[in-house]
């Protein structure tokens, strides 16, 4: 080890006026918090105690530890001292409410004689006042932090201790002013709404982030003293300078965005006023547990009070809005090599991979937790949207247009292969969906426009987990249909799902609206047979009969066929056929090539082949329902081929390249950790994918089955009906499985197996 370190570690500079100025605060606040917590018991918890009890630990700890002593021979170390100054103490002291306290804490005579006439003077409570103003605050903070990273002003303070000692009072008693309106402490009257403190606290994180890139980026030494000064551990002047960038960068922006997305939680979250109850209706809770009760995930011990959580829901689409920032700022400004970055890996190989897993083992989870509709619910607190949705527009025919030109411009454009063009992709869905729900009420744009929530809504419908009623007589009781209409203290469905009349999860962004809104707590997650909802002909709340609906049939023949398409599309043979007919035609771009493909593969063939087995289907039996209700109802019972070719597919790229998202986010955080393990293809995973082909053909099978008994009464007549749809089936399932035997292009990893 370095002979200066262990010097270096043993160095806690216990100055004996600060160690007693900050016990004597300490004292004072225990005082008077022991006096406040039997008079307040409500506003001085043990919490602000633990909370203040943390923000002297950190100053002690940047004041009198060694990252004091360290501070002098590296900057990472200096830069640790001052965001414990600037984002760990102030926060932490003043979440501790410290104001009433500290007055408390001080003897009855210095209170009131002393004290007392300063603090009934006006213009001191105006300045006051003043000086903790959001403006003047965030100037304050940003001043001291730019100007004190100066080099000139930087090196004053490493040269004399004086300095030294003022910087690190701008630092403390500026974040200070800059954290008090953010916290809110009492007794002090909020001068702004608490929404904007959101853009307060991230403007400040820009100005950290400029600064933070110039420490990190800069290609030489910002300051003189740390060239000259003893390299602890080999680490170079301009390793360290880049490594206290990032300490500055990565927990700085923390500090900041973590406190805005709380508050953005908190402006979304509608107010909580007790209702005024009118008249004395009956209340009839559904029991906890019975012997009778159906099984209930939001009941089970530790998972059930998860979900259930209020803001459960808001935590996770921060985090997913968190993640589609990092995506979209690696995909924009970040190495165009999609391998290396967060864009090329994470949206085409992971996410894609994880969501049919959830929709497999659980339901529509990616609705859930969908980051796009986070903005336009908090915008919806500022500007209520005044349209409904057209209702000549109501159907799933722009969806289904979109997802087709979706599934066309994947393979035309490839994004998987452009980090920016993957980047502006997410880009333009954020605007889409901020845009349309701005202007029409509801969720339209999950309902009528989202490509990926058609996805997941026709798939959901085989998840063996749904949003229903738990007990259908408790519902026959109620009058106020809170699961819809929404109440004073939480909204209704946004996809207008009246939950006594709901089958299936198609439309269903497993949101839990319903569930929060319900007075008698009778809506859960219960078990339900997959595919349950195509094989009846029920008319549902919010869709109608989704056998009668022949834009929800083109939706799903896109689904279905786009998945053998989309797979087939990455195959050697596939792509040498491409290339083939690119040359021969000496065409410039392959785009011809793949929309004849996909115009083909998406939209002719489906065509043709659903009409031609509805056709055949009503003329062979003979059957009273019209083609089109046929063609409809038959169209549905393919979902499961078409899930299990996703399902598939999917599979195959998230488990032989789940190691590819180790060095992008290695690359992303500037971090090493010294290697990972290459993309490989396990010997089990194509009987895997067999199985969930032979799933998906059974599947299918049973369900065209089902509709066929339904249709024309059983026996050899269903089977009729049902045989075009089988061989179609089995057609399906023969493509499937060729194309599992082909070699098959490793997107983002460039592997081929």
């Amino acid at each position: 080890m370095d002979p200066v370190a262990p010097a270096v570690l043993a160095s806690w500079t216990l100055d004996l006026k600060v160690v007693c100025l900050l016990l004597a605060v300490a004292v004072l606040y225990l005082r008077g918090w022991l006096r406040l917590r039997s008079e307040l018991p409500r506003k001085y918890t043990t919490g602000r105690l633990l909370a203040f009890a943390g923000g002297f630990l950190a100053v002690l700890l940047a004041l009198a530890s060694p990252v004091d002593a360290f501070g002098g021979f590296l900057l990472q170390a200096h830069m640790i001292q001052h965001l414990l100054l600037i984002m760990v103490a102030p926060p932490l002291l003043l979440l501790g409410q410290p104001v009433l306290p500290l007055l408390r804490g001080l003897p009855q005579f210095v209170f009131k004689d002393a004290l007392g006439p300063f603090l009934s003077c006006r213009e001191l409570r105006r300045f006051g006042r003043a000086i903790v103003h959001p403006i003047v605050s965030w100037l304050a903070l940003a001043s001291v932090i730019v100007v004190w990273h100066m080099p000139r002003f930087y090196e004053l303070a490493l040269q004399s201790q004086a300095w030294h000692q003022a910087e690190h009072a701008c630092f403390f008693w500026s974040a200070v002013m800059f954290w008090w309106p953010v916290i809110g402490v009492w007794p002090s009257h909020p001068v702004w709404p608490r929404w904007a403190m959101i853009p307060y606290l991230a403007l400040a994180d820009l100005v950290n982030t400029g600064l933070s890139a110039v420490l990190t980026f800069s290609d030489h030494v910002l300051y003189p003293t740390y060239q000259l000064a003893p390299r602890l551990w080999g680490i170079s002047a301009l390793a360290d300078q880049a490594a206290a960038g990032a300490i500055m960068w990565v927990p700085g922006s923390i500090a900041f965005l973590v406190p805005a997305m709380i508050l953005g939680m908190r402006a979304i979250e509608p107010a909580r006023v007790r209702p005024i109850q009118l008249t004395a209706a009956p209340r009839v809770r559904a029991p906890l547990s019975s012997p009778r009760a159906p099984w209930d995930l939001l009941r089970t011990p530790l998972l059930g009070s998860i979900l259930r959580y209020r803001n459960f829901r808001r935590y996770v689409q921060a985090g997913m809005l968190l993640l589609a920032i990092a995506v979209v700022a690696d995909g924009l400004f970040g190495p165009q090599i999609a391998p290396m970055n967060l864009a090329g890996v994470l949206p085409w190989t992971h996410w894609r991979g994880l969501a049919v897993i959830a929709l497999l083992m659980a339901g529509n989870l990616f609705c859930m937790a969908c980051p796009f509709t986070l903005p336009r619910d908090f915008a919806r607190k500022l500007v209520s949207p005044r349209y409904r949705w057209p209702r000549q527009l109501r159907s799933k025919w722009i969806a289904a247009a979109l997802l087709a030109a979706y599934l066309w411009a994947y393979e035309a454009f490839a994004p998987w292969d452009s980090p920016r063009l993957t980047a502006w992709t997410i880009l333009g869905y954020f605007i889409t969906a901020f845009a349309v729900d701005s202007v029409f009420k509801g969720a339209s744009f999950c309902k009528y426009v989202c490509p990926i929530g058609q996805f997941h809504f026709v798939h959901s419908l085989l998840s063996p987990l749904q949003v229903k009623v738990r007990e259908p007589a408790v519902c026959g009781s109620c009058h106020t249909h809170d699961c819809i209409r929404g109440n004073e203290q939480q909204r209704g469905c946004e996809l207008n799902l009246f939950q006594p009349k709901k089958l299936g999860n198609f439309d269903c962004t497993f949101c839990l609206d319903c569930v929060q809104a319900c007075p008698q707590k009778n809506v859960g997650i219960l078990p339900v047979l997959p595919g349950e909802s195509l094989r009846h002909d029920g008319r549902a709340s919010g869709i109608g009969r989704l056998q009668r609906r022949p834009d929800v049939a083109a939706l799903v023949l896109i689904l279905v066929f786009g998945a053998f398409v989309n797979a087939a599309g990455m195959t050697e043979p596939v792509m040498m056929w491409m290339h083939h007919w690119h040359g021969r035609l000496e065409l410039r771009s392959m785009v011809p090539i793949v929309t004849v493909m996909y115009a083909g593969g998406l939209l002719i063939i489906p065509m043709i082949s659903a009409s031609a087995c509805g056709w055949v289907s009503q003329r062979w039996a003979q059957a009273s329902s019209t083609w089109k209700d046929l063609t409809c109802s038959f169209a549905l019972a393919l979902a499961p081929i078409g899930f299990a070719m996703w399902l598939a597919h999917f599979t195959n790229h998230l488990v032989a390249g789940w190691s590819t998202a180790i060095p992008a986010i290695e690359r992303f955080m500037r971090i090493h950790s010294g290697g990972y393990p290459p993309a490989s293809i396990p010997s089990w995973l194509p009987s895997v994918e067999f199985l969930f082909l032979d799933l998906g053909l059974l599947a299918t099978l049973y369900t065209a089955w089902r509709v066929a008994c339904r249709v024309a009464g059983g026996g050899r007549r269903a089977l009729r009906v049902m045989s075009p749809w089988g061989i179609l089936t089995g057609a399906l399932y023969a493509a499937g499985l060729w194309i599992v035997f082909q070699p098959m292009q490793m997107r983002g990893t460039m592997m081929m197996h």
